[in-house]
């Protein structure tokens, strides 16, 4: 069965990074035999003096397709993981969905992009997990991590939010590529331009310092911008909206 996992609040200003939590918890899964995981994606939340964060607010989920069987050790492992290599002074959150019983989308959805403009509590997290159907557990410090975990699986369940984590190996910096080339060796979907147009298989792209991807109408895209009737990926300040 497929399950959403959420993290988030792992880390602190001088220790850790919740990114990497989630890719070891990936691992984790892997490593006992319990399914295959998708890539990591980061969603950003709202940034607000009231709301505490160790950098960026932003919070973690990725996709795992595992046994039915072992959904409820998979939850025990994953919040004792939390508990023992979160940061001290963190406030982790873990949250599980499982996507064939998530009861009442449109609320989890709501939740999700209400996290990115207004400030939430973990009583509305609680509640919306509840309301939902949806595992949501605090693993240390004041637990607030909830918030973000669970805005994370709604934010990655929409198809329309999040920057996958890590940046892709391709050509050096300033190299041009073909978009034909590009989508046979990645795992890319579509190369799309920030407007909107889809890229042609024999368009050229002149690629940047970091090459990263986002979340899209459900699919793994790269971000292009033209300039000078070049096509260029976009940079990080450009990407900053996803």
């Amino acid at each position: 069965m497929r399950v959403f996992i959420g993290i988030d609040d792992t880390d602190s200003l001088e220790i850790g990074a919740t990114g990497r939590s989630a890719n070891e918890l990936r691992k984790l899964i892997e490593d006992k035999g319990w399914g295959k995981t998708q890539a990591v994606t980061r969603h950003q939340l709202l940034l607000h003096p009231d709301i505490p964060y160790t950098s960026h607010n932003s919070s973690m989920c990725f996709i795992a397709d595992i046994s039915e069987d072992c959904y409820e050790e998979l939850i025990a492992a994953a919040g004792e993981f939390l508990q023992s290599t979160s940061a001290p002074g963190s406030d982790p959150g873990l949250c599980v969905a499982v996507e064939a019983q998530i009861r009442e989308l449109a609320v989890l959805m709501s939740f999700g992009f209400k996290a990115k403009e207004e400030i939430l509590t973990k009583e509305d997290a609680y509640q919306t997990a509840a309301q939902c159907n949806i595992h949501l557990s605090e693993h240390g410090g004041t637990g607030e991590g909830v918030i973000g975990a669970l805005a994370g699986i709604a934010l990655r369940g929409s198809g329309n939010d999040g920057r996958f984590q890590g940046r892709m190996e391709l050509k050096a910096a300033g190299e041009i590529m073909l978009i034909g080339d590009i989508l046979a060796q990645s795992d890319i979907d579509e190369v799309q331009s920030i407007d909107g147009e889809l890229l042609a298989a024999d368009e050229k792209l002149i690629l940047g310092e970091k090459v990263k991807s986002v979340l899209l109408d459900g699919k793994k895209k790269l971000l292009v911008y033209r300039q000078n009737d070049r096509w260029h990926t976009c940079n990080k300040k450009q990407l900053k909206a996803y």
